[in-house]
């Protein structure tokens, strides 16, 4: 059996409505913004919310099918030699560091830390360690050199080189130390924008000293501004499923990435002040569309800002419609799958608009496994 990686890509457009906060802040302390179509939107970075959406994988998926990203990968690798070992702390960091050294990774300015932060899959890290587990005192034991060159004999490289972890195989991973270590991401992330114009606003508030209130004095005990805005956002995302497959040689584990990312990418959200704002909503529209030409950003569609009169959300979702079906009608590439599902009721222009151009609207739950069947029939066609 060998497999043909299929050409597809899954593009995913979210509509999500938030009310004031600041998930994404600047250099000042004031949320992200980005000029568009000649005015002021709101912006949130595409790393914001690709952290928001590895760190939803946390709650689903089993801690050692995850990657960390960290400059401290020495430190971790010591801590798995020594878990199942009699070395000291000392003996462990040295035996570590010896296993990391073939790759060159730049050392950073505090002892044992990298140059800049690695990416590396939790079983990827435990296979380092598994090389030398059985003979960890017998190496410990031996000088420098003669250290090195037991090291040298070991495939460590090869650990950090397959098996990738989800996030991994979906992100990509830069090693600019070690090129044969570079993992092509297989998802895009857009910056979120509004589909509208917004003014930053301030948040002026107080807070009171209690010991002082008790002797009756006035005046605040701290005076501070906390700036934010409130937007309609459009989001997107596209998931070569070709590159997915490739990073994680396996259909299925392929397909299950894909229906993960859509799920923490759907339902994830930056946390920046979350507990001044309690800003945290569920998207009003997200529509998938698999395509075997390229991806697509619909962005388009507000270029032409959406005007402050009432229902922002509605008539960013009758927009994005719109520039949808023109896309499709004018390049004429047809889809091949497309599910919608959509908080915009049953009937009603918004609603009949979204299921003329792109699909009965579904629950959540059955737009992920329309998917997955989708993806999983693509993937069987393409298994000679």
């Amino acid at each position: 059996m060998v497999l043909t990686a299929p050409r597809a890509y899954i593009d995913v457009h979210i509509l999500q409505t938030v009310p004031p906060a600041n998930l994404n802040r600047d250099d000042q302390g004031n949320p992200k913004e980005a000029y568009y179509g000649g005015v002021r939107r709101s912006r949130v970075s595409s790393q914001a919310w690709k952290r928001a959406t590895r760190l939803h994988f946390t709650e689903r998926i089993p801690e050692q099918d995850l990657a960390t990203r960290t400059r401290r990968i020495s430190s971790a690798l010591a801590g798995l030699i020594s878990a199942d070992s009699d070395l000291t702390a000392e003996a462990s960091s040295r035996l570590a560091g010896a296993l990391l050294a073939p790759l060159k990774i730049s050392a950073g300015k505090k002892e044992g830390d990298t140059a800049y932060l690695f990416f590396y899959g939790r079983r990827q890290l435990s296979a380092v360690a598994d090389l030398v587990r059985d003979r960890a005192a017998e190496l410990a034991s031996l000088d420098d050199t003669e250290l090195a060159a037991e090291i040298a004999r070991l495939p460590v490289q090869e650990k950090f080189s397959t098996g990738h972890p989800m996030d991994v195989a979906l992100f990509g991973r830069m090693v600019a130390d070690i090129p044969a270590l570079k993992v092509d991401a297989a998802t895009q992330v857009a910056h979120a924008l509004s589909t509208h114009a917004v003014e930053l606003e301030f948040d002026y508030f107080t807070a009171v000293d209690d010991e002082t209130m008790k002797e009756q004095e006035t005046g605040a005990g701290m005076i501070g501004t906390i700036g934010f805005n409130s937007a309609t956002l459009y989001r997107y995302a596209s998931v070569s499923l070709h590159q997915l497959l490739h990073n994680l040689t396996d259909e299925e584990a392929a397909v299950t990435a894909v229906e993960e990312f859509v799920t923490s990418f759907a339902r994830s959200m930056p946390t920046g002040y979350g507990n001044s704002f309690g800003h945290r909503t569920l998207p009003s529209l997200v529509a998938v569309v698999v395509r075997t030409d390229q991806p697509v950003n619909l962005v388009s569609a507000f270029e032409e800002p959406v005007g402050a009169h009432s229902g922002i959300a509605a008539e960013s979702a009758r927009r994005l419609a719109r520039e949808y079906a023109t896309a499709t009608n004018v390049w004429g590439d047809t889809p091949a799958f497309t599910a919608l599902c959509h908080t915009f009721g049953s009937s009603g222009k918004t609603a009949e608009q979204l299921k003329d151009t792109f699909a009965e609207p579904v629950a959540f739950p059955k737009l992920l496994a329309g998917l997955r069947a989708h993806l999983t029939d693509t993937v069987k066609r393409a298994t000679r």
